[in-house]
């Protein structure tokens, strides 16, 4: 495996082989910071990993009927599909403000009973999360 250096923008997340004082896309002055990559191509042969795959059609796969866990939410259910399926992801967008936080928080506390629920924010901290657990009487 080899690895290699790049400089990624701490604002934008734009990519440099070389450190830069000002991130070209963003503007941002020392804005950079170095990571490393590390590359998992084995050095043998180009096709010495790869599967070969033929196209399916379409109607030749069955498709099974999946167990689904009802989010409390009769209308997110119907979207869902009739629900959330084990060890599936989903992402949840929208206009700040508008309650994705407080609706997840929610979700989680029905179905905390199924199994493990993991949290995931690319936004908040931990203890903001948690103040608004704390506000809606889920922080255990």
């Amino acid at each position: 495996m080899k690895s290699k250096t790049v400089f990624v923008c701490n604002e934008c997340g734009y990519e440099s082989a070389k450190w830069l004082g000002k991130c070209p896309a963003c503007n941002r002055w020392n804005s950079f910071f170095e990571q490393k990559v590390v590359d998992t191509k084995s050095s043998g042969s180009k096709n010495s990993n790869k599967e070969h795959v033929k196209p399916q059609k379409l109607n030749s796969y069955e498709a099974k009927e999946t167990l689904r866990t009802s989010t409390g939410f009769e209308e997110l259910d119907r979207v869902l599909g009739g629900g959330l399926v084990k060890g599936s992801l989903i992402l949840l967008g929208g206009e700040p403000g508008i309650g994705k936080s407080t609706l997840i928080l929610q979700i989680c506390d029905k179905v905390q009973g199924d199994g493990k629920v993991l949290y995931v924010s690319g936004e908040e901290s931990a203890e903001q999360i948690k103040l608004r657990a704390d506000r809606l009487r889920y922080s255990k």
